[in-house]
């Protein structure tokens, strides 16, 4: 190992790691491998063999019903919100 006479310092070569350590080194390592095998089962939102946006076309599709769906329920809300705020104000204000 590495060693300095002037200061009697000895540091071995190489330290070992904790069991534990080593143990979740290698449960990391199984998880990523184990991940990477469940991707590419997935199928993916696109065509592979189209080029361009149309590539796309399920990706984008989805993607505009769920904008859709959102403005739809926020104006639900806001419109229950606006309509309970004023039955509130008219209960509390009188008759």
């Amino acid at each position: 190992g590495l060693q300095n006479r002037w200061f009697r310092v000895r540091v071995s070569a190489a330290l070992p790691l904790p069991s534990r350590t080593l143990k979740n080194i290698m449960k990391l390592g199984k998880y990523i491998g184990e991940v990477r095998a469940e991707l590419k089962k997935a199928t993916w939102p696109w065509d592979p063999k189209e080029k361009g946006l149309k590539k796309y076309k399920q990706l984008i599709d989805s993607t505009v019903v769920v904008l859709i769906a959102m403005v739809l329920l926020g104006a639900y809300v806001a419109t229950i919100d606006f309509a309970m705020r004023e039955f509130m104000i008219f209960l509390t204000t009188g008759f």
